[in-house]
């Protein structure tokens, strides 16, 4: 038997590294629409195709935090599946607009790493993520530090 892993630990990442994630995910409607609900985000370019239709994208937007939400999920199982906290984000770019069956693709690059000054059992990773559509258009990036546990 073949017991499966989730996560990788401090020592698995190598500044420079780039992760090229294997999950992906195509936004529906419905993915939008419930993720506006839950956030009392009403604004009619995410939910009125009429609103849209008259507006610069002429199309119905998909929630920025949606796609943010998204990617930062794609990346779990090969970042932060084994990290003890996230201990920050920084620099969200939204750079191009995402729209209603956009498929999100995402990458992250490996910037630094850090051993802990406090605790000798985890370090730091510093990390960029860009994401892009089927198009490979970028569609957002982002920085983030994780605090991840090494071997024991």
């Amino acid at each position: 038997m073949i017991t499966s892993t989730f996560g990788n630990y401090f020592e698995d990442f190598e500044q420079g590294q780039i992760i090229e994630h294997s999950l992906s995910k195509t936004i529906f409607e419905s993915d939008n629409n419930l993720f506006s609900l839950l956030t009392m985000n009403h604004h009619p370019v995410h939910t009125n195709i009429d609103y849209a239709s008259k507006n610069q994208h002429k199309q119905i937007l998909v929630v920025g935090t949606l796609v943010f939400s998204i990617v930062v999920g794609i990346t779990v199982p090969d970042i932060s599946g084994k990290a003890i906290a996230n201990l920050g984000y920084e620099s969200i770019e939204h750079c191009n607009p995402v729209f209603i069956n956009d498929t999100i693709y995402a990458k992250t690059f490996v910037i630094s790493k850090t051993e802990s000054k406090s605790k000798s059992d985890r370090g730091i990773v510093y990390v960029e993520t860009v994401a892009y559509n089927q198009h490979n258009q970028e569609v957002i990036k982002f920085k983030r530090r994780v605090l991840i546990k090494k071997r024991a």
